[in-house]
């Protein structure tokens, strides 16, 4: 029996009357679908279950907007994708996303997965991926790289259902998410009303989607994804489950990750209804985590227990120093292009305290002050729950066995703890505002000043010396950013044009990556061929030299290869520079080549 005529439906009719069954019970009805801005209510009287037809009807204009960025005939759309959408609707049915904050209407779950694998596949209309792969393989390759994006920010959310809520029918038995979708197991209950209990302080396991993707992906159109090559599948699977892939570009999982800011941005913006504080930016969590994540193992500013370094593991945990990290995650989330990034560092630590990723100092502060060895100035920093946030094989990074946290004069109460070269507080900070330190008492004297990594030096001393430690003569000044300095290391046999030229396209890197005329890629450096044409330096004589001192990755006859990377939002040609001939750049974070 099918879910329609089991509640009486049938294609196209509005709800009617069944007839009697033998059994002495009323048949149910089903209502139809809600409108879009019902609000789950706070106090659960139960949710009416509707059918798949019904909830997909209430999102035809959306439908039918895919449909169109697809590019494909009636057929080929409805097996290709209406197929998964079905599915999908199938197993959340009009679930919401959320308690209380973004897409928490009924129908709210679907209509995220909806829009976010809507946005993502027509991003994939502006990029080429595998790009270095040859046209007729890319050919074969892209419509699967288009379905496998879709897919992936279909089913972007699906963990929720595992791990953020409990459904339970009407005589309170629990709906199995693991082994099948809701609407069919409430028709096998026979069931027109199902309940939610959100699990309190459960935290967002993005990996358990995995479980829930093979109801809606089926392993045929699996199988076909995977056919002729060994890369689309893997991607999709990591974007589902947020595992980073460093050592290949995810094209996949940065247009779904920029999909679904956008679209959560948007509904926090637009859904002025919503009851309760509103919490703009808490589903940004996820995101400053990977930057921080992706910062450790790139920046050289992030190694942990360095000089200067970000991050301190000690025995007492694992501490970002605070407002100076803030710089560097903004910078990286504003590259990714992602809607709705926080510029106040006391916003963002907020963010991070209400996912119960940071450890509160105190009832009224959230960060703590800390003194890096050796004989470093106090400084302020956050606290993480555990060090595995951000080393996850931490046993390689071994902590401290100096105490991070001493107690002296700079700590107790009463006392103005010292902050950052350049470091203001904001208007904003509220409890988190940093003292301007007591030269009048302070310890270093009233000629004393405080260098970008926080340490305090004299200010009678030798001007080159001041200067050789970035010191900073008043608050006025702008914090040094702490990137490594980029600079070419060629050997003195390069051609002089092509030094200069070359010279200037890596020194573009330590401006506004945005008008970088080189950037880093998986290998290496992408430098374009066009910048030497403007240079007026010929191209054979760039590739000739390159390739005789085998400064870029060259193929079987000794020759630079040339190949098609995204740079300023445009595909150009150019070659790869080996990362060992730039200095502030680490070889050993960059894939081995030949």
């Amino acid at each position: 029996m099918s879910f329609l005529s089991l509640f009486g439906l049938s294609h196209g009719s509005a709800p009617a009357a069944a007839a009697p069954r033998i059994e002495p019970r009323i048949e149910p009805r089903i209502q139809p679908s809600p409108a879009p801005a019902q609000i789950a209510p706070s106090v659960d009287p139960g949710i009416t279950a509707v059918t798949v037809e019904a909830l997909l009807a209430s999102h035809e204009d959306l439908l039918s907007r895919i449909k169109l960025c697809y590019g494909a005939d009636k057929v080929t759309f409805e097996k290709d994708l209406l197929d998964p959408i079905r599915r999908l609707a199938s197993y959340v049915n009009v679930l919401p996303a959320t308690a209380d904050n973004y897409f928490c209407e009924l129908g709210g779950l679907f209509r995220l997965g909806l829009e976010v694998g809507f946005y993502a596949l027509q991003g994939t209309d502006g990029h080429i991926v595998s790009g270095r792969a040859t046209i007729s393989t890319r050919r074969e390759l892209e419509p699967r790289w288009r379905l496998a994006t879709f897919f992936a920010g279909l089913c972007s959310e699906l963990h929720r259902t595992l791990g953020l809520l409990v459904v339970t029918d009407e005589s309170g038995e629990a709906w199995p998410a693991y082994l099948g979708p809701l609407t069919p197991w409430l028709v096998q209950r026979k069931s027109t009303r199902f309940f939610i209990r959100w699990i309190p302080k459960a935290a967002e396991t993005r990996a358990l989607g995995l479980f829930a993707l093979p109801h809606v992906v089926s392993a045929t159109t699996m199988q076909h994804l995977a056919t002729g090559n060994g890369i689309v599948v893997p991607q999709l699977l990591a974007s589902v489950a947020g595992i980073p892939l460093y050592r290949d570009q995810n094209v996949l999982v940065d247009l779904v990750k920029r999909a679904t800011a956008l679209v959560i941005d948007r509904n926090l913006i637009a859904n002025a209804n919503r009851y309760g504080r509103p919490i703009l930016g808490a589903h940004l969590e996820r995101y400053l985590i990977d930057a921080m994540r992706r910062l450790i193992v790139s920046h050289s500013a992030w190694l942990p227990n360095q000089e200067r370094s970000r991050v301190w593991h000690g025995r007492e945990g694992l501490f970002i120093v605070w407002p100076n990290a803030v710089t560097e995650i903004r910078k990286l989330l504003e590259e990714d292009e992602l809607p709705g990034i926080p510029q106040s560092p006391q916003t963002i630590v907020e963010i991070l305290a209400g996912a119960g990723v940071v450890v509160p100092a105190g009832d009224q502060k959230l960060l703590w002050t800390i003194t890096p060895p050796p004989g470093k100035a106090a400084v302020e920093a956050v606290k993480l729950v555990s060090p595995d946030i951000l080393l996850p094989d931490h046993g390689g990074h071994k902590p401290l066995q100096e105490p991070l946290i001493v107690t002296s004069s700079a700590q107790k109460p009463g006392a103005k703890p010292q902050r950052g070269a350049g470091e203001k507080p904001g208007p904003d900070q509220g409890e988190l505002a940093l003292s301007e330190p007591d030269q009048a008492t302070s310890p270093q004297g009233p000629n004393a000043v405080i260098t970008s990594d926080g340490e305090v030096v004299d200010a009678t001393a030798d001007q080159a010396d001041i200067t050789a430690t970035n010191a900073v003569a008043g608050p006025a000044e702008p914090p040094p950013s702490g990137d490594p300095v980029f600079r070419l290391a060629a050997p003195m046999r390069l051609h002089p044009q092509v030094r200069d030229a070359l010279a200037a396209a890596i020194d573009s890197m330590n401006g506004d990556a945005k008008h970088a005329l080189a950037v880093t890629v998986p290998t290496g450096i992408f430098v374009p061929l066009d910048h030497f044409k403007k240079a007026n330096v010929d191209l054979t004589v760039v590739l000739r030299a390159l390739g005789e001192l085998d400064m870029a990755i060259c193929g079987k006859a000794g020759r630079p290869n040339t190949v098609q990377h995204e740079l300023a939002g445009q595909e150009v040609m150019g070659f790869v520079l080996r990362p060992q001939f730039v200095e502030g750049l680490d070889p050993a974070l960059f894939a081995p080549q030949s």
